[in-house]
Formats: structure tokens, C-alpha cells, sequence
């Protein structure tokens, strides 16, 4: 497999778990950001950014960035408990000769922090931005040529509320 970094976001509001750390929440006996780990474990180098950093997932992204080597960087958001080395394996080989490539759910949405990047074309892209604080990942990708990398078995359920926790929780049992 090509060598890549990885960052993974720890941070978030997560308003809808009424202020509880997505990163701290365990699934099926293991925290969310103990599976994050475990999915980028192929990295050359690991970045995590956690609730220290405020202004959303662009900035966090914008302070780890300059600590990142290689010329690919996965980015995952610590929320995605199905998602693991297999769906890093296949978005990194589905870079390509494109700036990134991130997992589309079923429903065809995207998932900006569940992607691999050259790390080239987002240092541009945060850098083309007036200010990373507050910024939306839709803007920051938005001008970038991606491919879409169908999600597998539940890989994009991200855990935003507690229904969605027992739900990931109840699929990773099963397996």
C-alpha cells in the first residue's frame, strides 16, 4: 500500500449527545477514538486533533497539516466506529492521479472526513481560504477533483446521536 499520514479529528460539539465526547464513547467495548486508530494504524505518522482546537474540522485540519510528511494524508473524523483498515486501504489506492478520494454512504452523500488527500492539494486548498476558522469541509474540498469510494456494511454510520451509538453498537456485536 502507498504511504500515507493520517489526522484524525477527536473534537466536535456534539450537541446532539448532549456535550459528551464522541471521542470518549464506547462502542461495542472500545472508545470511538481507540477505533479511529486502529483503522489509520498504517500510517507513517498519526495526527490527533481533539476538542482543544476550536473553529471546526477545517481548522483542525489547518493545525495539523504542517506536522504531516507524506505525500498522502487520510483524514477521519473519530465518529465512524464500522469503518477500518479495509476502507483506508481502498480510498488510499483510489487516489490516484486525483486530489483525494472519500467514502460515499448509501444514500450518496459525501464524507469529507472519511477521505484520503494528496497532502499537496490541501495545504493549496487551505491555504486558497481566507480564514480555516469556521470554514465547511464542503468549501474547502469543494474545488478539488475527488473520487467516490462506495462505503461497505455500515463503514459511513457516523455516530451523531445516542440511537446512532446503539445502532453501531448492535452491528459491531453481530459481527
Amino acid at each position: 500500500m502507498t504511504s500515507f499520514d493520517a489526522i484524525v479529528l477527536t473534537g466536535g460539539r456534539a450537541e446532539r449527545l448532549g456535550g459528551t465526547p464522541k471521542a470518549d464513547l464506547v462502542v461495542a467495548g472500545t472508545s470511538l477514538r481507540d477505533r479511529a486508530l486502529a483503522a489509520v494504524a498504517g500510517a507513517e505518522r498519526t495526527q490527533v486533533v481533539g476538542p482543544e482546537v476550536r473553529g471546526g474540522p477545517v481548522a483542525a485540519l489547518a493545525s495539523a497539516l504542517p506536522r504531516v510528511g507524506a505525500p498522502l494524508v487520510v483524514v477521519l473524523a473519530c465518529d465512524m466506529p464500522l469503518l477500518g483498515t479495509p476502507a483506508v486501504a481502498r480510498l488510499v489506492a483510489a487516489v490516484g492521479e486525483v486530489d483525494g478520494a472519500m467514502l460515499v454512504d448509501d444514500s450518496g452523500r459525501r464524507q469529507f472526513l472519511a477521505a484520503a488527500y494528496r497532502t499537496a492539494s490541501l495545504r493549496s486548498a487551505i491555504g486558497a481560504l481566507d480564514d480555516p476558522d469556521g470554514a465547511s469541509m464542503r468549501a474547502l474540498v469543494g474545488g478539488l477533483r475527488v473520487h467516490e469510494v462506495t462505503a461497505q456494511a455500515g463503514e459511513a454510520l457516523d455516530c451523531d446521536t445516542w440511537s446512532d451509538v446503539r445502532r453501531a453498537t448492535a452491528l459491531l456485536e453481530e459481527r
